[in-house]
């Protein structure tokens, strides 16, 4: 006998799935403004999925986090990045390993792995279904698609961004009980990784007037 999903699972279901809808959009956009702003819309989507499960489940703990979220997450940040971005006067996406087709059919094969696999686990949360953990697996696998595949810095900065995402909606099925402090903890690693990829960028910039990460690369051993 099949179970009928509630409008809750069904909610917090379809909020998980645009999380990963929006990192494939990231995988494919050819545009970094258009990178960073797919960024800030899903650090939007993160941000309501906390409200939604602090009101669900009387969570009073996640509105402070959602709040913190959305001022970090989608405005801060993603700010900062488009001010870097005037500043390089450059908004071209560098140019990925392979061929934006087979990129996006990798990110659909490792999102499907991480689907089953945590999946098969049977993981139970009295916050989210279990399907928005699998769905949270598929989103730090595609990032770090995004990661691998992309030659410019702004776009591995973007894809570390973004898998912090995943990892703050599998918090969310995992660990939404947690202490506040662990949660805002989080968010204190993110902004010291802005600074650090904001240095990175601006000095990379100057030094070889381009965000490609193609030079540095060759200097592997």
């Amino acid at each position: 006998m099949y179970h009928v999903p509630s409008t809750y699972q069904g909610v917090t279901a379809g909020m998980a799935v645009l999380v990963l809808l929006s990192e494939f959009a990231m995988l494919r956009a050819p545009l970094l403004r258009s990178q960073v702003r797919l960024y800030a819309f899903q650090s939007l989507v993160v941000s309501g999925l906390a409200a939604f499960v602090a009101a669900s489940k009387h969570i009073d703990e996640l509105y402070v986090l959602a709040g913190l979220s959305l001022m970090l997450k989608v405005i801060l940040v993603p700010g900062l990045v488009l001010r870097l971005l005037r500043d390089a006067d450059t908004d071209l996406a560098g140019s990925s390993v392979i061929g934006t087709a087979s990129a996006i059919l990798i990110a659909i094969g490792v999102s499907a792995f991480g689907f089953f696999a945590i999946g098969s686990l049977h993981v139970s949360s009295v916050s989210l279904p279990t399907s928005a953990l699998a769905i949270a697996c598929a989103v730090v696998l595609v990032a770090f698609v995004l990661i691998i595949l992309r030659t410019d810095v702004v776009s591995q900065a973007i894809g570390f961004f973004s898998l912090e995402n995943g990892v703050s909606v599998a918090s969310l099925v995992v660990a939404s009980g947690l202490p506040l402090i662990v949660d805002v903890a989080f968010l204190f690693d993110l902004l010291v990784a802005v600074v650090v990829f904001g240095v990175i960028m601006r000095v990379h910039h100057m030094r070889n007037e381009t965000l490609s990460t193609t030079e540095l690369d060759r200097l592997r051993g």
